[in-house]
């Protein structure tokens, strides 16, 4: 058999840097092994930077990657989502293409596997491609009671259609602040066993909304024309007012978290102590920029030990695809975290929290997670296999 021997400055193997070795693969990628380069023979490719397995997007909305620059920056999530509501709509041809286009910059960037929201089937012809892997994630959203069994037959539809790709595929809820309490009782039984997404606590008011029933989502709901009476205030957060409705799931993976406290992730951990759900954190330092101009509490998230990932969002919310330049924007901000740790983030923690780590995230043998090169001064990625 053909093999290929990679010698950077730096392997990151998914967990830490190893120094001194050789990453040795097949000529499709499939890892045979990292052994010290006395033992690695001739022929071994020598590059300046540091060797990392592909990259696992944990969050992205791949069909609206039609609406780059659409929106503007800063805006607040109220008004952001109204647009990405109102403006959404384009020519199928259009946004078939922005998704073509997408995906040849996320695989160029040397990203693997995506956790892709959806709406619509628009994104499942480029899927049958098999160019990347993708957990589909099938968005109920209705803040209607009365729209709750008409919006979870559309999802169940939606599901049986991407479940024919043969990828990993679950019906999901929005947000807590989308999903009325008859919706949540129609798709609950659909997370057994599953990864479950939900966007969590990605604007200050959301608390406000569920603590008090006050706050921006009240002109939110008044300019979609939405009749919000049926809502009654926890007394709770957002995190605490939902999060129990997840307890079915294999795994949940919380996205955003901008506005998360600490009784926010001791009430998680409380909740979790006792059952084998695992919670992942997700991060999209960048698309928290673009519409709040804030990003969350990752000192806090790292100090208490939470499973953390990245993601991407969308190109209605983000100006790249690249999960480098999220790493970039989390070190600006934060430049006592360490790189080998939010690598790990985006490569091992990323494919166990999709269920992917049977092939993806770390350089271990029989695994083919990809094989790609970061230039250590600017962080730009090269993908090699």
């Amino acid at each position: 058999m053909s093999y290929r021997k990679f010698k950077a400055d730096k392997i990151f193997d998914g967990y830490r840097f190893v120094e001194n070795h050789v990453l040795i693969t097949t000529q499709c990628g499939l890892i045979e092994d990292i052994i010290v380069e006395e033992n690695a023979g001739d022929d071994i490719e020598i590059l300046d930077g540091i060797l990392t397995p592909g990259f696992i997007n944990c969050h992205c909305h791949l069909e609206l990657s039609h609406m780059k620059g659409l929106i503007p920056e800063k805006t607040g999530l109220v008004d952001f989502v109204f647009k990405v509501v109102t403006e959404r709509h384009h020519s199928d041809e259009e946004i078939l293409l922005a998704i073509e286009k997408a995906e040849d910059v996320m695989l160029e960037n040397g990203i693997v596997a995506v956790g892709d929201i959806c709406n619509n089937s628009l994104t499942i012809p480029q899927k049958k491609k098999q160019r990347l892997s993708y957990y589909n994630f099938i968005e109920a959203s209705g803040w209607l009671p009365s729209v709750s069994q008409t919006r979870f037959e559309s999802a169940k539809k939606l599901l049986d259609e991407f479940s024919l790709l043969n990828e990993q595929c679950s019906i999901v809820p929005h947000a807590p602040y989308s999903v009325s309490e008859n919706l949540w009782k129609e798709i609950q039984p659909y997370f057994s066993d599953k990864v479950v997404s939900i966007h969590n606590q990605e604007t200050a008011f959301e608390d406000e909304f569920f603590l008090k029933g006050s706050g921006e989502f009240l002109r939110m709901y008044e300019m979609m024309k939405i009749d919000n009476s049926h809502h009654a205030p926890t007394n709770k957060s957002s995190l605490q007012s939902h999060f129990d409705k997840l307890a079915k799931a294999k795994n949940v993976l919380l996205v955003h978290n901008t506005f998360t406290k600490q009784e926010d992730i001791d009430y998680v951990k409380l909740q979790t102590s006792n059952s084998k759900l695992q919670t992942f954190f997700c991060l999209c330092a960048n698309a928290n920029k673009y519409i709040e101009d804030a990003l969350p509490p990752i000192v806090l998230l790292e100090k208490n030990n939470c499973e953390i990932v990245l993601g991407i969002d969308s190109l209605a919310s983000n100006l790249s695809l690249n999960i480098l330049d999220e790493i970039k924007t989390i070190l600006e901000t934060y430049p006592l975290i360490p790189l080998p740790e939010v690598l790990q983030w985006a490569t091992i923690n990323g494919a166990k929290a999709l269920q992917m780590d049977e092939q993806l995230g770390s350089f271990e043998k029989g695994k083919k997670p990809g094989v790609v090169l970061i230039n250590e001064e600017s962080l730009s990625p090269k993908r090699l296999l």
